[in-house]
């Protein structure tokens, strides 16, 4: 286990403390969850004026070339999808969402018994605690049909047209004084209810004549972590430039895409970091596993669940197998992809 998290930073700025082992993060403010100080610290990606200079002039596709090169600094990926939202990212496609095939499997899921203790051990340090991980138990047996999944979270600029088409009355709470921002239009939108993601998959339905929803949590978790259930979607270490999670130091949403050495074994991206994403299932026990009550079950009756970390969570949350839901704080930002059925 590492114990300074400023390497894993990908700037100058990162949290300061690693150790949640005497605190419970659910009962913390938003800043002290994610390690961050009451005072503002400065990073190199607040205003990276070189990389604007030199990168404002390039063409919309010049600058995707740039976002899917792995080989390319962060923040030159990262300037690209800044000046891509402004000028309008040709990877958004509001009717016809790039979606990747996905081939019918059947295969193991989930984790065992006999392992969690060993991950409680690994991610002490971020506030585990044995009954989050007990819900991943046991490891089952899953068949997963044929179907497609979209490459992409759903974007703030896809929602955007979906409010204005329908006059849908949920309009993300961190758009500022209920307003759309362009500068994030391709950003995964996030800070919606689950109830508002199956509005979006069923408005996408009707006017396409196609079949979306929201993937189950066997998809999802097969999609993310491939044939050999991969720790990550990249493998079984993390990585720091491979997601946008704390460690990364970003402290926001980043547009989609900018992490392609994170992409999943299909070559789904954003699947371990920037927003969690909602799945079909409300949250039960795997056949022969126990039921966990925790703070999620302690404020409603039952909750849909959420897979993948965030930009406002540890590592620990980015874990292909995790299991989770939206608690009422600041710190859990909530977005989606969307899944598709094959006639």
């Amino acid at each position: 286990m590492e114990n300074n998290l400023l390497e894993y930073s990908l700037n100058d700025r990162a949290p300061l403390v690693n150790d949640f082992t005497k605190t419970k993060i659910c009962d913390l403010s938003m800043r002290a969850a994610m390690g961050l100080e009451e005072s503002y610290k400065a990073s190199s990606i607040d205003f990276p004026k070189e990389e604007y200079a030199s990168l404002r002039k390039l063409s919309e596709q010049e600058l995707v070339s740039i976002i899917e090169n792995a080989e390319e600094p962060f923040t030159r990926r990262f300037v690209a999808g800044q000046l891509l939202a402004l000028l309008g990212d040709p990877r958004i496609n509001v009717l016809n969402p790039e979606m990747i095939a996905i081939p019918s499997w059947t295969g193991l899921l989930g984790l065992k018994v006999s392992e969690v203790d060993e991950v409680v051990e690994t991610y002490k340090n971020y506030g585990i605690i044995d009954e989050w991980i007990r819900k991943e138990t046991p490891q089952y047996t899953a068949t997963i049909q044929e179907f497609q999944i979209a490459k992409y979270p759903v974007t703030h600029q896809e929602y955007w047209e979906f409010l204005k088409d329908t006059d849908y009355a949920e309009i993300p709470t961190t758009w500022p004084l209920g307003q759309f921002l362009t500068s994030q239009s391709n950003h995964p939108v996030h800070t919606i209810s689950s109830d508002a993601c199956v509005q979006y998959a069923k408005w996408l339905s009707e006017k396409t004549g196609r079949k979306f929803r929201l993937p189950t949590e066997a998809e999802w978790e097969y999609v993310a972590g491939g044939s050999d259930g991969l720790e990550f979607p990249w493998g079984n270490t993390f990585e720091k430039d491979h997601c946008n999670t704390v460690e990364s130091g970003i402290f926001r949403s980043t547009p989609i895409g900018i992490f392609p050495k994170g992409n999943s074994p299909f070559g789904c991206a954003d699947m371990a970091g920037n927003v969690e994403e909602y799945v079909s299932d409300f949250y039960h026990a795997y056949d022969g596993g126990e039921l966990i009550a925790d703070d999620l079950t302690r404020e409603r009756t039952t909750y849909r669940v959420a897979r993948g970390g965030s930009f406002t969570r540890f590592r620990d949350l980015a874990r292909c197998k995790r299991r989770h839901g939206r608690y009422m704080s600041e710190i859990y930002v909530m977005g989606f992809r969307l899944a598709e059925d094959i006639d």
